[in-house]
């Protein structure tokens, strides 16, 4: 896995020294409008996934394909799991996980978590990128690429860290820790920050479909072909085949699809900003064929040609060309089709010269000059038509999809509502890079917004909940409702950064009300092994956790997860008389290691100096599971039951109640001895014992 993780790192480098040498230097005043050119793809859904767009409060049924961006949320709820794939970076969720994203753009990764646990892959690391993870008690900082475990509590007290390869570092409180591969480092504190670090648990379930999941990106036949920052290309492999064309090089073709389909017709549109209409396929691999590359038509066939191996990728929300939309065009309907090689695309936001530069070369083989004379003469002209181009899938028959335009703008799938005209009708109509219609609330909440209200949502305690972020997060997104008036004005056009920055609320400082900025940190020590008594353990505003609290964060575990009787796999056993290795059960993590219960002093451990068991130790979570065999030897661990595993030992620990020490087995009565046998005399024997007792009986009177 290391050298994995190695050839992707230099192959990004490489991609980005290539990138750098072919595309203009960028400017922070061109770019002060341009959206980023990384986003995040929902790609897998297991279950009940709930959805919450970017400064909306309403929460819908999640979508697969559908892109993410800063400010966007998700739940999974009970036996529920999800996937956020993000090219150099995967997140995987757990049940009742909740999720969303602070900051995302070309350079920051920033996590929010405030309940669950993540599994997150990060394969590529630029110097200057940030990827951070936002817990409600510190803020975890990868460094290196590696293999990464994030759980937060049920109640939100405590973090759990899992680096199963890599490098982090956690800070909060004042306090900072470095975490290494190998570790797993439950933090609690909120004031200040403490860390008990020990040995990584064997992989459970979620960790071993997690790894899983990776392997396809790891082993994927389609990562030759394209630039690993396309997100989404490793489900390319089941769905089709890639075959070499001497005019446009290596061409993907899927191969489940059914006769007469064509690229964009299967699906809807979601209003994203910054991007503005956003194109959702229906199809499990539609999501790099769709926001990278372009789609020709060969022998009657439909493939996808990606852009060139060595540019890094930059998203686009959809590669296509309007036909009519907003007045007169097409009497009330929306057309488009998708772009072809070499053609250059045109957005519909606010963006430079060098980002249009970008996003063409990074998903075409196309001439700079090309693109620059299409930018003057509609971005420059501030207007989108186009005139005096000629599209080659314009003309290709079934390749232009036409809707009715309130079916486009309320998020319907359009392959159900798709108006039928003629060739000549398309001909006539004009084209345009943007689609000159205003989106609704409908457009915002996506294909699953009649949902609102009715899918399950995190509780309010988890909501409300706020996490510590040692990069200042930007300020939270601005709700649809409070642009939708502007944009009506600029129909299909998103607001540009500066406009919607005059819809903030003037109080900045109040914006962020869900994230605490870190103090400045110093390096700590962190206990290792059994951990040590930090100060202010019992400081107010800490409630404790009741006894026995399951181990996972949230709720028990959902049927596909491992059940909580199932433990690990059991470190070797240490001898009676040395000390007791570090605990091979989970933790309760509503209850740190080095927090004592209130008003429940631990008892004294039996078979060990007093001085060597640290006087406030919490009653385990599953006391049976937390003592070397060997220190037990008041009592035999009775027989497992056949749906018990037999490598869980049954007795209480030492430092149980005495009402739940189990009583050692009574003494057994000895047997009784064997009844003696008469002795058989021979004659002669009989006449000498005659003669001993005749003897005896004389002697008194003698």
């Amino acid at each position: 896995m290391k050298t994995i993780l190695k050839l992707g790192w230099c192959s990004a480098v490489l991609g980005i020294a290539l990138a750098t040498t072919v595309l203009p230097t960028r400017s922070a005043a061109q770019d002060q409008d341009d959206p980023p050119g990384r986003v995040a793809r929902l790609g897998y859904l297991q279950g009940s996934v709930s959805f919450q767009p970017a400064g909306e409060s309403d929460w819908v049924g999640a979508v697969p394909n559908r892109p993410m961006t800063t400010g966007d949320q998700l739940w999974t709820d009970e036996g529920s799991r999800a996937e956020v794939q993000l090219g150099s970076a995967v997140i995987r969720m757990a049940p009742l996980t909740g999720f969303s994203f602070l900051d995302l753009d070309d350079s920051t990764v920033q996590i929010q978590l405030t309940s669950g646990a993540i599994n997150v892959t990060v394969r590529r690391l630029g110097e200057d990128d940030d990827f951070e993870i936002d817990t409600p008690n510190q803020a975890f900082t990868i460094t290196q690429p590696g293999h990464y475990r994030v759980e937060v509590s049920a109640d939100g007290n405590n973090t759990a860290i899992s680096v199963r390869a890599g490098e982090g570092e956690s800070t909060g409180g004042g306090q900072s820790y470095d975490l290494h591969g190998g570790q797993r480092a439950t933090l609690s504190g909120t004031d200040s920050l403490y860390a008990d670090v020990e040995q990584l648990y064997a992989p459970d379930d979620f960790d071993t479909w997690s790894e899983g999941r990776d392997h396809r990106y790891d082993f994927s036949r389609s990562a030759q072909y394209l630039s690993h920052d396309v997100v989404g290309f490793d489900d390319l492999d089941d769905y089709g085949d890639w075959r070499d064309d001497s005019n446009y090089g290596h061409v993907w073709f899927p191969n489940r699809v059914d006769v007469g389909w064509a690229p964009y017709h299967a699906g809807h549109w979601d209003w994203i900003s910054p991007w503005g209409w956003t194109w959702v396929d229906d199809f499990s691999w539609g999501y790099a064929p769709f926001h990278y590359g372009r789609w020709v038509s060969l022998g009657g066939r439909w493939g996808w040609v990606a852009g060139p191996v060595a540019v890094q990728a930059v998203y686009a929300p959809a590669l296509v060309v309007f036909i009519g939309g907003g007045p007169g065009g097409f009497g009330g309907n929306v057309g488009w089709f998708a772009l072809g090689p070499r053609e250059v695309y045109v957005p519909s936001y606010h963006v430079s010269e060098a980002y249009v530069n970008r996003v063409n070369i990074s998903s075409t083989t196309v001439n700079i000059t090309t693109v620059t004379n299409v930018y003057h003469t509609t971005i420059i002209n501030n207007t989108t038509n186009i005139t005096n181009i000629t599209y080659a899938n314009r003309t290709v028959q079934g390749a232009v999809m036409v809707v009715p335009q309130h079916a486009f703008v309320s998020a319907q799938p359009v392959g159900k509502v798709a108006v039928t005209v003629s060739a000549q009708q398309i001909a006539a109509a004009s084209l345009s890079g943007r689609v000159a219609v205003a989106p609704t609330r409908e457009s915002v909440l996506g294909a699953k917004a009649a949902t609102a209200g009715h899918v399950a949502a995190p509780p309010a305690a988890v909501a409300s909940r706020q996490v510590v972020a040692k990069k200042t997060p930007p300020p939270p997104p601005v709700p649809f409702a409070k642009q939708q008036q502007a944009l009506a004005a600029h129909p299909g056009q998103p607001l540009a950064r500066s406009e919607v920055q005059t819809l903030r609320p003037a109080n900045t400082a109040a914006a962020r009300p869900m994230v605490k900025q870190a103090p400045p940190a110093k390096p700590a020590t962190a206990n290792v092994g059994h951990p040590a008594n930090p100060p202010n353990a019992a400081r107010p505003g800490q409630p404790a956790a009741p006894p026995n609290q399951p181990s996972r964060p949230g709720n028990p575990p959902a049927a596909n997860e491992r059940p909580a009787a199932a433990a690990p796999a059991q470190p070797s056993r240490a001898p009676a008389s040395a000390p007791a290795p570090a605990q091979p059960s989970r933790p309760a993590m509503t209850q740190p290691d080095n927090r004592p219960e209130p008003n429940r002093p631990a008892a004294t451990e039996p078979n060990r100096p007093a001085a060597a068991q640290p006087n406030n130790h919490p009653e385990p979570a599953h006391p049976e599971a937390t003592r070397p065999e060997a220190a037990r030897p008041e009592a035999k661990p009775p027989q497992p039951k056949p749906s018990e595993p037999a490598a869980r030992p049954q007795t209480a620990p030492a430092n149980a109640r005495p009402e739940q020490r189990t009583p050692p087995p009574a003494a057994k009565p000895a047997p009784a001895p064997p009844k003696q046998q008469p002795k058989q005399l021979t004659p002669e024997q009989k006449k000498q014992e005659e003669e001993q007792k005749k003897k005896e009986e004389k002697s008194p009177g003698e």
